[in-house]
């Protein structure tokens, strides 16, 4: 919708009338006037205003970041911090709005944890001190770009298959190791002296169970992060015919369970539940997601089952997905649906998407696609990866279902290499503006106050703008976090239509506590009258009223 021009008498008015308006006074109210709440604008869905974009930044086997390279780096510290940062760079080119960068790859960790020993993947050395907290720096460089932060952890995985880890020998840990002191804990999967063997805590075991979740908890407790994330490693995926040694286990912790598979399935299930409950008792705002594979169970298995015919992560690694949406033991999920569009009997896409949006139907949940980036361009995967629309076809079809509300992109290192420059074909028709990240409105929020633009300037990179956010002692729920800027041409007043896509937004900053707030829009055009405004966002991307209008002549 096309905003309304105004003369200077008409914008006077204006914003004579938006510095006397109200503000909210509770959190109902707050929602009715987010500039975006609306079912009847006419929107763009090639700019949509809320949308998550993230790309997984893995760790394990110094796949993304740190790579090996650093290891040997004459300045180690400042060649990670450079690798990070790049990654970083490539976010914001693409318009991604979130980073989820994996922080505990193997029961280790990217911070100075008083549980675990630190990563083999930031020295090459088990246990090693690298001598700087990576987590504390990926965390605040992501902020200071307004990305969200997720961290990623592996719940169970305690080892890699040698040579590239530990294997199954328990004496190759790092010394202080919890494994080594709890050997009891943990089993061998495929068993010890088969290839790909590695070692994994026993889910079964209710103290391990206890013990994992206080090891990533104390992250979420000491670190400003904005989410948790598992992916879908739980019970290890079988290997050939051999059986997870669970026996003992089971009869000495069944719970009453009759059905060693359901009893599994309810290991899982109280991981996630549990964490989810500990999360949100300690950091409300901290959203929880869990990446699984993509297929559920198939329908001749189960009538609620996708029409697929693959692997089914119910019933090979105890993972009941379905039911932790349906319980809403989780804030968002990401289904990894790294197959093409087509008549792929095994897994389509075509077919999991509008399943998958079936089943978070109804519920708080939202709806993330995983998507294989690291298959674009390589011929190993099939003819229908050779086609550098193909991963572009899959977020134009994603538009077809509104549950649906972002795209998380595996992998970082696979994003940048843009084989078959698919990368720039999805980023330009489908990342082409900024967007907001997805409200959630189950998570608990207090109304923000609009913010003030006291001034602007043309200066040689372009416009500065300067804007303060008032007082409002609402505390961390009711802080702004950070800002969005919108930009209409000439003299503008716009309405909620207007800002109801992206179409008009240009940007979003971190907020800086405690001072002026400053942006410079170095794409305006010299001699140009524009009509700015700013709207405050807080930790979850609930948004502020529209700022009065700013006109820059």
């Amino acid at each position: 919708m096309k905003a309304t021009r105004l003369g200077a008498a008409g914008l006077t008015a204006a914003l004579l009338g938006a510095l006397v308006a109200g503000t909210p006074a509770h959190a109902t109210e707050a929602a009715a006037t987010d500039v975006s709440a609306t079912t009847t604008c006419v929107t763009d869905p090639a700019t949509p205003k809320r949308q998550f974009r993230a790309m997984w930044i893995a760790s394990v086997t110094n796949i993304d970041w740190p790579t090996k390279a650093s290891w040997t780096a004459p300045d180690q510290i400042a060649a990670q911090k450079a690798e990070y940062l790049g990654w970083l760079d490539l976010a914001e080119r693409l318009n991604h709005n979130a980073v989820v960068v994996q922080v505990r790859p193997t029961a280790d960790a990217f911070w100075p944890s008083p549980h675990e020993p630190w990563s083999e993947y930031l020295t090459g050395v088990r246990g090693k001190d690298p001598g700087w907290d990576p987590l504390a720096f990926v965390v605040a460089e992501a902020h200071k770009r307004n990305l969200e932060f997720h961290a990623w952890f592996n719940p169970y995985r305690v080892s890699m298959p040698a040579p590239s880890g530990a294997g199954a020998d328990i004496n190759q840990l790092a010394p202080n190791h919890p494994a080594r002191e709890h050997p009891e804990w943990t089993f061998a999967y495929p068993p010890a002296g088969v290839a790909g063997s590695r070692l994994y805590y026993n889910p079964g075991i209710p103290e391990v169970r206890e013990f994992v979740q206080t090891a990533m908890m104390d992250a979420v407790k000491r670190y400003d992060i904005d989410g948790v994330h598992f992916d879908d490693y739980f019970y290890p995926y079988p290997s050939g015919t051999h059986q997870v040694p669970d026996d003992a286990t089971f009869a000495a912790y069944n719970r009453g369970f009759t059905n060693k598979a359901d009893w599994r399935r309810d290991n899982i299930n109280l991981l996630v539940q549990e964490m989810n409950a500990k999360i949100k008792a300690e950091k409300p705002w901290v959203k929880f997601g869990v990446s699984p594979f993509g297929i559920w169970r198939n329908k001749s298995a189960d009538p609620l089952g996708s029409d697929t015919t693959g692997s089914q992560s119910y019933d090979i690694i105890s993972a009941d997905t379905r039911k932790w949406v349906k319980e809403e033991w989780i804030d968002y999920v990401v289904p990894q649906l790294y197959w093409y569009i087509g008549q792929y009997p095994a897994a389509d896409y075509a077919r999991l998407v509008p399943w998958w949006a079936d089943v978070v139907k109804g519920t708080r949940v939202q709806l993330y696609i995983g998507q294989a980036d690291y298959k674009s361009g390589d011929p190993v995967y099939g003819s229908f990866w050779m086609n550098p629309q193909e991963l572009s076809n899959h977020l134009t079809l994603n538009r077809e279902h509104p549950e649906v509300l972002g795209n998380v992109h595996f992998s970082a290192v696979q994003v940048r290499a843009n084989r078959l420059g698919a990368t720039d074909i999805y980023a330009a028709e489908h990342y082409s503006r900024p967007a907001l990240i997805p409200t959630m409105s189950h998570l608990p929020a207090k109304p923000l106050l609009m913010p003030v633009v006291t001034g602007s300037a043309r200066e040689d990179a372009g416009v500065r703008l300067r804007w303060r956010q008032p007082a409002d002692g609402m505390g961390p729920l009711g802080t702004a976090t950070s800002y969005a800027i919108y930009r209409f041409d000439g003299l503008d007043l716009a309405g909620k239509c207007d800002v109801a896509d992206a179409a008009h937004l240009v940007d979003t900053v971190r907020a800086t506590p405690g001072a002026v707030q400053s942006w410079v829009d170095t794409t305006a055009e010299p001699g140009k009258r524009y009509t700015y405004y700013v709207t405050a966002l807080d930790r979850l991307a609930n948004e502020s009223p529209l700022s009065p209008p700013h006109v820059v002549r």
